[in-house]
């Protein structure tokens, strides 16, 4: 099957309940394109996560385009690069510029309640993850009022990429509802 398909990954503690992941497969859906998205819950192992994503990825014939919010926009780098594929990074991880160690320890998703522990060897899973991004498979949407991550660090990790940057906002990346018909554009849906 070559149909179009938009793979979303989700951020850290978060999962396909997540608000923007709902809302994209609500709009997607409203448009006869449910079939098009496909957002799994990741492995919070990331090395766990980018196998199964990857294994996902080489059993989908057609165009795929990826978006990632926070720790999804690390993997989604990681996996364009590994795949040849699009993204569009939402208020993503620039991992490079990220004190990993502060996130280790005990964590609970925010949806399901999980428990789940993130080691030294999980924050090296994700620096072993590191690829410079190719500026012409990214459009990079932040805004500046994220409380969680730093917004320039994301803007000088993706300098070269397409970007749009708004005042404002939120980790959740507020406007993400105003984006949509353009994120479908290009993925080419």
């Amino acid at each position: 099957m070559d149909r179009t398909l938009i793979l979303y990954l989700h951020g850290f503690c978060s999962s396909p309940a997540s608000w923007k992941s709902r809302l994209l497969a609500e709009e997607m859906a409203n448009l006869g394109l449910a079939e098009a998205f496909v957002c799994p819950q990741l492995s919070p192992v990331p090395a766990q996560a980018m196998a199964a994503m990857s294994q996902l990825i080489d059993a989908h014939d057609g165009p795929l385009t990826l978006v990632g919010s926070s720790l999804g926009g690390h993997y989604a780098n990681h996996l364009a690069e590994k795949h040849d594929l699009r993204a569009v990074l939402i208020n993503p991880a620039a991992v490079d510029r990220i004190n990993l160690q502060k996130f280790e320890g005990e964590h609970a998703n925010f949806h399901t309640g999980e428990r789940f522990t993130f080691t030294p060897e999980h924050s090296a899973q994700l620096r072993a993850q590191l690829v410079p991004p190719t500026p012409s498979r990214y459009w990079l949407l932040s805004e500046e009022g994220d409380e969680v991550l730093d917004w320039r660090d994301a803007r000088a990790y993706y300098a070269g990429c397409r970007q749009t940057i708004l005042h404002g906002g939120d980790h959740s990346f507020t406007q993400f509802p105003h984006f949509i018909p353009q994120i479908l554009e290009f993925a080419g849906l």
